[in-house]
């Protein structure tokens, strides 16, 4: 039953004569839904009950026994206060999205009884604390989003073991401290790590290069999607089944914007750690990843030199070091990558000529912005033609330092007319001046006429 994208509103009630008899798909989407959730919802096998104004899911959770719930959305409601603890009745629940709500409180420990679930959603809410560690039997689980939250501790280590078959991981946008752990190197099948906007510290494992997806090129699917089988009672006596099937979508930063991907998720290949504390060189091993389409790095405090095979991620698309402490020259190897859209390496301490290529002198100077040794073009800075790689000295004073080039022709205006006027001046209005001036010049001219008439002579 699809009832969505229309304008009902209003409350359900238990007692409206509205009521399930077997396990339907019900879709009551993008309507003006008001009030709680009632309790004989949860008999159906798939539920959508997103962008609405719905505001209490208590009832629905907690007064069941037995839920064949497979696929719920309740994202984009009113629902707020802390989520109820009772989740032991939904273990055949595959899909749960409660985003876009105003939850609160802790996530609850019985979503570990979720034995079934791959998709779980629970970003742009309030939820705080520590991530449960019960979340770690929920071992199928394929994609979790936990953004724009307040969760805080460390990133815990049963994220690269007990769910290793991640594929796309977003913790963006908590207090999330201390170290990456390395057991993040599990994660073999992640095409999406999000850790960004957070206060992690350390360096950057060194193990990146066990991350195997991201270390193949392109992807066999379009989507990221998932089947599941449903079982619907028919009569009193029989059940009957069917395969139903659900594709991915989550909202990821994408050269500097948020985009929602769905269609062609299954081609994103993602990291980003950007706006951290992360200190270190950048790992050289990052360059195994040559699936990588993304790499967001800014915003840090990393050191060292961009890896001098950052050539080998031929299907970057999108790579952002900036606001760093990166230094040395821009490797040769980085204009090889013919793929690059998106270039930002500003505020670091670059220095030395910038690679020639079309792609790297196609951007806009502002790419390279705060690297004060950086020359060549799209710079105005031309560098030394000796070739050491160092901007030349003259001509960026001559293209930077417009305040003394004025200041010198007003000084050069100002001397002229002082000097003038200070000799032409005092012969115009000094007579005596004036005629000892001229005397002096015819006498100097008769001088000057007898000594070449003597040595034209001689």
């Amino acid at each position: 039953m699809d009832l969505s994208r229309n304008e009902i509103k209003g409350t359900l009630l238990a007692d409206s004569g509205f009521q399930l008899a077997y396990e339907p798909a019900l879709n009551l989407s993008w309507n003006q839904l008001e009030g709680p959730i009632p309790s004989f919802l949860s008999k159906a096998s798939t539920l959508d009950l997103s962008n609405n104004k719905l505001s209490k899911v208590d009832s629905f959770l907690c007064s069941t026994n037995v839920s064949n719930l497979n696929f719920l959305d309740l994202s984009s409601n009113q629902l707020s206060e802390e989520l109820p603890n009772c989740w032991k009745h939904f273990e055949h629940l595959v899909f749960l999205d409660l985003s876009s709500n105003k939850f609160s409180g802790n996530i609850p420990t019985t979503m570990s009884s979720l034995s079934s679930i791959e998709t779980l959603k629970l970003d742009n809410n309030r939820f705080a604390g520590e991530l449960p560690s019960s979340l770690k039997n929920c071992t199928n689980l394929r994609v979790f989003d936990l953004e724009s939250n307040e969760l805080s501790g460390p990133i815990p280590k049963w994220l690269g073991v007990g769910v290793s078959n991640l594929a796309i991981l977003i913790l963006r946008s908590n207090h999330f401290n201390g170290s990456m752990p390395s057991q993040l190197c599990h994660l073999t099948s992640i095409q999406v790590l999000d850790l960004s906007m957070n206060n992690i510290s350390g360096s950057i494992p060194k193990c990146l290069n066990n991350l195997t997806t991201l270390a193949e090129k392109g992807s066999s699917h379009l989507t990221i999607w998932h089947s599941y089988t449903s079982q619907r009672e028919s009569t009193e006596t029989h059940t009957s089944s069917s395969d139903a099937f659900y594709d991915d979508e989550v909202s990821i930063m994408w050269k500097g914007i948020f985009a929602k991907y769905k269609s062609t998720l299954g081609l994103l290949k993602s990291i980003d750690f950007s706006s951290n504390r992360l200190t270190g060189e950048i790992p050289s091993a990052i360059t195994d990843l040559v699936g990588l389409v993304s790499l967001n790095l800014s915003r840090n405090n990393l050191t060292g030199q961009i890896t001098p095979n950052i050539g080998k991620l031929q299907s970057l698309d999108s790579l952002d070091i900036s606001r760093n402490q990166i230094h040395c020259a821009i490797p040769t190897s980085l204009a090889r990558i013919d793929r690059l859209a998106y270039l930002d390496l500003s505020y670091n301490n670059l220095s030395g000529e910038i690679p020639t290529s079309t792609q790297l002198q196609g951007f806009d100077p502002s790419v390279y912005a705060g690297n004060s040794q950086l020359c060549g073009l799209p710079l105005k800075k031309i560098c030394d033609p000796k070739g050491t790689g160092q901007p030349n000295v003259s001509s960026n004073q001559e293209d930077h330092d417009e305040l003394k080039t004025q200041d010198f022709y007003i000084s050069l205006g100002l001397g002229f007319s002082v000097g003038f006027w200070g000799v032409c001046g005092s012969l115009i209005f000094k007579k005596s001046w004036r005629y000892a001036y001229y005397n002096f010049l015819n006498a100097s001219n008769d001088w000057l006429y007898v000594k070449v008439a003597l040595i034209r002579r001689n």
